[in-house]
């Protein structure tokens, strides 16, 4: 019998693949370059399943029924084209080669246009979920060349986490690199949503002076509300995680963040569209911040400027900090969202806003119960141009308002940093403001620049320029090189 699928890559992510794909019943060739790991994996992980491994790409491809379909579970960047390289020789016209990993997506664009110059079906799949998702049910958002969603449907929907109602958390996202452009916005979001409940965090523990068993019981009873998430389920995890002596392992862990760059990726790519995607790209620089420990060490020293204690009812202040972290998430949503929506009109994707929250609804790291909302939101309104005009999340912003500057104006006296939340706030402001002061902008830009602006009392399209201090002339930047 020759195999369903064969996956290149046993490092965790890849194994617990492979074993969640022979668990449901497809037929999976493993294969490494170091031939050692597939010795090891089928001697140990892999015993006693159905999964056979490969001692080269020639008898990988030779075993594997057509068309054949290759997983890549590698780094992504070079290593991915050196790999499809490599295989091109060894596939005929109609296979295709699937990419597993967090690639960035205009590197997806282009393998798909070189690839299907080849005969060969290219698709670059988001997998999200972890180590637990990979082996017991990611998300999965696949894309690229159509013509291959038929053949690996089954494979990537069979092995897909599943909502309470049996869906899988896994559709078609749409042509080229969309796949992966909506994975790098799933990074994106959850990176401002795990620096919103750091924030949250910070300032039970530094405002409210709340100790670590009180902090964990409150995350797993926000976990019973709205806020019901993975990460919120495993924040109160990690607060009740003691060391032997009894101590929490939270407060030796360095505060310095690490990241893989798709958060990055996902502010540089806001930035190039013109989408205000303030909160995520603030949760990228809080990292950054994070990391220049040893200056925040010396500025500390020198500024002296030690939070001040938060006054008042701790529970009142506990309510009202759970409802700036629901409003928070939902702007962080709808940031991302709004970033998918211009990806999808200047590549004519025509992504589903619906399905990629059913996608996200289960086995990655984002999951919550709110994209059932989201969902919904779609479904009703697939036009909706920001999430929080939906009647369901507009409620939520506006019961949660006065909480929320509540907790914001009280951060900034007392000195808590709090960059997400601040960020989400402002934005729902700014973004609710009719008229914004950036008509001071256009004129300082007319002024020193000669850039010309618009007039409320003509027509859009409509451009002018003002001498300002009649020495400047009357010719505007747009008519001359310089």
């Amino acid at each position: 019998m020759n195999a369903d699928i064969a996956v290149i890559g046993l490092a965790v992510m890849g194994q617990n693949l492979i074993l969640n794909m022979n668990d449901n019943g497809f037929k999976v060739v493993a294969y490494n370059r170091t031939q050692e790991k597939v010795s090891t994996f089928l001697d140990g992980p892999a015993k006693g399943t159905n999964i056979i491994g490969a001692t080269s790409l020639r008898d990988m491809v030779d075993k594997l029924a057509t068309p054949r379909k290759v997983m890549l579970m590698v780094r992504a960047g070079a290593v991915v084209d050196d790999f499809i390289q490599q295989l091109l020789p060894l596939l005929e016209a109609g296979d295709i080669i699937i990419d597993g990993g967090n690639s960035n997506y205009p590197d997806t664009n282009r393998r798909v246009v070189e690839l299907k110059a080849h005969g060969i079906r290219y698709v670059g799949a988001g997998v999200s979920g972890g180590e637990e998702g990979a082996r017991f049910g990611p998300s999965i958002m696949p894309g690229g060349d159509a013509q291959a969603w038929p053949h690996v449907k089954p494979i990537f929907q069979g092995i897909a986490a599943k909502t309470d109602s049996g869906e899988a958390c896994c559709d078609w996202v749409g042509a080229d690199g969309a796949g992966h452009f909506v994975k790098m916005v799933h990074n994106g979001i959850e990176y401002g949503d795990m620096q919103l409940i750091s924030e949250a965090y910070h300032f039970m523990k530094v405002g409210l002076g709340m100790d670590h068993q009180h902090m964990q019981q409150t995350f797993a009873q926000w976990n019973s509300t709205e806020l019901d998430s993975y990460l919120v389920e495993i924040t109160a995890d990690i607060l009740g995680y003691l060391e032997e002596d009894g101590s929490p392992l939270l407060e030796k862990i360095l505060d310095s963040a690490g990241q893989k760059g798709t958060g990055k990726w996902t502010g540089i790519n806001a930035l190039d569209m013109g989408i205000p995607l303030t909160l995520i790209t603030e949760s990228v620089f809080s990292r950054c911040l994070s990391a220049l420990k040893d200056e925040r060490e010396a500025a500390a020293e020198l500024f002296q400027n030690t939070p001040k204690a938060v006054d008042g009812d701790v529970a009142e202040w506990v309510d009202a900090l759970r409802q700036a972290l629901l409003a928070s998430k939902i702007i962080s949503y709808a940031q991302g969202f709004m970033l998918m929506r211009q990806a999808s009109d200047e590549s004519n994707w025509d992504l589903n806003y619906g399905n990629v929250a059913l996608m996200w609804r289960g086995g990655c790291i984002i999951r919550s119960a709110f994209l059932g909302n989201i969902r919904d939101a779609y479904a009703n309104d697939p036009e909706l141009r920001f999430l929080g005009s939906d009647p369901y999340f507009k409620d939520i912003l506006d019961n949660c308002q006065s909480a929320w500057r509540k907790v914001a104006a009280k951060a900034i006296e007392v000195g808590i940093p709090m960059p997400c939340m601040n960020a989400a706030i402002t934005f729902l402001d700014g973004y609710t403001t009719a008229r914004l002061p950036a008509n001071m902008l256009q004129a300082q830009r007319d002024y020193f620049g000669a850039h010309t602006y618009e007039r409320i009392d003509r027509e859009r399209g409509e451009f002018f320029h003002t001498n300002w201090t009649g020495t400047g002339g009357d010719t505007a930047s747009t008519t001359y090189d310089v």
